[in-house]
């Protein structure tokens, strides 16, 4: 059979069955690299994806392939979480900003990323990727200024280190009440936001500040 094109990118359309495989590896894997970093055994994922090692390196041809996959699905999410963020804001940008964060706890089992223990983000597309999160974020909170609505001094960093944060659930909760804290956070994060602050804010740190911090706690040069 032959194999057709995906959304017109040119990439090959994957059969049902590799489609499926492939899924399940890349699931397997953020399971896998959360508990146990990305030195998890790859042998370890194939056997949690329900596949053969050879079926994971058809896929993926080495570690390096899998992991920057997995980082280019997280960033992936959060990107379409601020999409979804700014379409939202001319209605009520700090209602934006909440489903921003909501969005992020809803689909934290796909973020392995830099900020949630992951590996910084090294290959073209994901850096490329990761560049389109803070303009739509500040877009979203360039309304909410106009409006009056947020206090003086949030930057996106603020949103996005929060949302690392509150995707982190503390250790054996069961789910429903991991989320219902996360949620609980955000709502008291966002309340936070408006503009009857009584104290200046302290600085916030800049992307390169965070990426420079995370590169030297893995020994990177």
């Amino acid at each position: 059979m032959a194999s057709g094109t995906a959304g017109g990118s040119g990439a090959p359309r994957l059969r049902a069955d590799a489609a499926r495989n492939r899924a399940q590896i890349l699931a397997a894997a953020r399971t896998a690299f959360r508990e146990l970093g990305t030195a998890a055994p790859l042998d370890e994922i194939a056997r949690r994806a329900g596949v053969n090692i050879a079926t994971l390196y058809r896929r993926f041809p080495d570690r390096e392939a899998l992991v920057q996959q997995v980082v280019l699905d997280g960033f992936a999410t959060v990107a379409e979480a601020a999409r979804r963020a700014l379409d939202a804001a001319p209605r009520d940008p700090l209602a934006a900003v909440e489903g921003f964060l909501l969005r992020l706890v809803d689909e934290r089992d796909t973020l392995v990323l830099p900020l949630i223990g992951g590996p910084v983000a090294t290959s073209p597309e994901a850096i490329e990727l990761q560049g389109r999160i803070a303009p739509l974020l500040d877009e979203v909170l360039a309304q909410a200024r106009t409006r009056g609505a947020i206090r003086s001094g949030v930057t996106h960093m603020d949103l996005i280190t929060t949302g690392a944060m509150v995707c982190r659930p503390m250790p054996y909760l069961p789910a429903e009440q991991a989320k219902a804290l996360a949620t609980r956070h955000v709502r008291i994060f966002v309340d936070g936001l408006r503009p009857n602050d009584s104290r200046p804010l302290p600085p916030s740190p800049t992307h390169q500040d965070i990426t420079a911090h995370l590169l030297d706690g893995m020994g990177t040069d």
